[in-house]
């Protein structure tokens, strides 16, 4: 049986075409280079001689198209940019020295490439434009290209110090994340637990008063009993398996009430709507009864996808889909509005995000998968696979 409960409208992907083999901001970057080296020769051209060569133009032009692809191949880069610069001195009557075209291209190789590299292309850089002059180049000369050089090298450096230290206190702050879930879940656990411990309880006096007077209502309260008793025990080996790191308790009283689960979504779903996301949930497959850990992880994965596509997603319509399969169930979510591409939740990358962090630790918990990623031609998709045995079934 499939059913459908529409919030609101669904929407479509738009296909998307063969991904180029350079970026975006790579072609800005050599149109950047271009421009600027293009107007410096013109400006020194005119005051030195008095027009403007166009090979000299087009030797400059040529020279910023290696910038497409200093990312892959940096070295490389960097060695056709120098051998366009000493041809353009030899054709051309200018004066020796960095340009914007290889101020980019020396930079990239210090991002990219060890020290000992860096300092052969630093050489490289520095003697390549003064070994082209016509005439032997002036200490001016020399010292104002080698400090041009040394200050790329020293820029590069200094970013890439302050990249590490970036790094490591994202790596910091996101295994603090996986610590505070992990607690969490626990939390979480231990009220399902404590939920068919009570329920247990409950049955056992019941079966205790009936088993004289009605024995087949003592029957059906040691059933439930016994049913009761295996999903606890399920849900406390989880639970084990989240305390595995043995993370120190933290200090916050535990909610009464029963944790929400898969009979909630139409609830988000609705609240979804109401703050601004149009949002479509979607059913299919044979609907049956879910262990309380499994619910309660749809929902959190659900909750959290929402959530950020209403924080990044911007002007988006948004889909939930559940799907219950034979050995597992499959739940989806997807926008089709910026996306985390453009400024990085759900809804919208990379997967850094904390809440994407809590989802993960969820899902594997459970031994399924979760994908997350842009979709092609807009949006991003958070998609979970929780497997089930056959009779992992929640007690009604």
């Amino acid at each position: 049986m499939s059913t459908t409960r529409t919030v609101s409208g669904g929407f479509g992907a738009l296909p998307s075409g063969e991904a180029l083999p350079w970026s975006r901001n790579d072609a800005l970057v050599a149109v950047g280079a271009a421009v600027v080296d293009l107007i410096s020769f013109t400006l020194g051209s005119h005051v030195e001689q008095g027009y403007v060569p166009m090979a000299g133009c087009v030797l400059l032009v040529v020279s910023a198209l290696p910038l497409l692809a200093r990312r892959r191949a940096p070295v490389l880069t960097l060695a056709v940019v120098l051998l366009f610069v000493l041809v353009l001195c030899l054709v051309v009557p200018v004066t020796p020295g960095f340009n914007a075209t290889a101020v980019v291209a020396l930079y990239t190789v210090v991002r990219l490439r060890s020290a000992a590299v860096a300092a052969v292309a630093l050489l490289a850089a520095v003697t390549v434009p003064l070994a082209g002059a016509l005439s032997w180049p002036s200490l001016v000369e020399v010292l104002g290209s080698g400090s041009a050089g040394v200050l790329v090298v020293v820029a590069g450096a200094v970013v890439n110090h302050w990249q590490r230290d970036a790094e490591a206190n994202r790596q910091l702050l996101a295994d603090r994340a996986v610590a505070d879930e992990r607690r969490r879940i626990a939390r979480e656990l231990h009220d399902i637990v404590a939920h068919h411990i009570t329920t247990m309880q409950l049955m056992a006096g019941g079966a205790r008063a009936n088993l004289a007077r009605d024995p087949e209502v003592a029957r059906d309260a040691l059933v439930t009993l016994e049913g009761s008793g295996r999903m606890a025990l399920r849900e406390m080996r989880q639970l084990l398996d989240v305390l595995r790191a043995g993370d120190a308790p933290e200090e916050t009283d535990a909610p009464a009430a029963p944790q929400p689960g898969v009979g909630d979504l139409e609830r988000i779903v609705a609240e979804s709507c109401r703050a601004g996301l149009p949002t479509a949930l979607d059913v299919g497959g044979e609907e049956r009864p879910l262990p309380p850990s499994v619910g309660l992880t749809v929902f959190r994965i659900v909750q959290e996808a929402l959530t950020n596509a209403r924080k990044y997603a911007g002007e988006a319509r948004a889909s939930v889909r559940l799907t219950y399969e034979p050995d597992g169930l499959a739940v989806e979510v997807s926008d089709d509005g910026a996306g985390f591409g453009s400024g990085s939740g759900s809804g919208s990358g990379s997967g850094s995000g904390y809440g994407l962090v809590g989802m993960r630790e969820r899902v594997v918990l459970h031994g399924g998968t979760l994908q997350v990623g842009p979709v092609d031609g807009g949006g991003f998709r958070v998609s979970a696979r929780l497997p089930l045995k056959a009779d992992a079934g929640a007690l009604r």
